[in-house]
């Protein structure tokens, strides 16, 4: 096991969770306590799986978390479609998002391929 820290998706989970913290600090996302707490809870759930992956001790279990994490990926990135179709956030924003969301997915997949071929 490697130190999560160094991960370089994780420190792109962990920003994109803060930018996720920083856009629903912002109207009228503030005032849908629900919906701004479920895109919190999601895009932390990315970052927080990985380190949990990443200190667990085996590649089984760590792949297993890191599933987990690409499902709270695209958990966060159905959300985002929704914000932006309900009128909560701007197309800029939500290309942005997605983009470092599909990033992040993208490198949980190679992360995935080499930990399980370590088993």
């Amino acid at each position: 096991m490697s130190n999560f820290k160094n991960l370089r998706v994780w420190i792109r989970a962990k920003n994109l969770a803060k930018k996720i913290y920083e856009l629903t600090r912002q109207e009228p996302l503030t005032g849908d306590f629900s919906f701004r707490d479920q895109l919190r809870r999601s895009a932390v759930s990315i970052a927080s799986n990985i380190a949990e992956g990443d200190e667990s001790g085996t590649n089984k279990m760590a792949v297993k978390y890191f599933y987990t994490a690409k499902g709270s990926s695209a958990e966060l990135y159905t959300q985002l479609v929704i914000a932006f179709e309900i009128g909560y956030i701007k197309e800029d924003i939500l290309n942005e998002m997605l983009e470092e969301s599909e990033a992040i997915s993208a490198m949980l997949y190679k992360l995935i391929s080499v930990r399980a071929s370590e088993e």
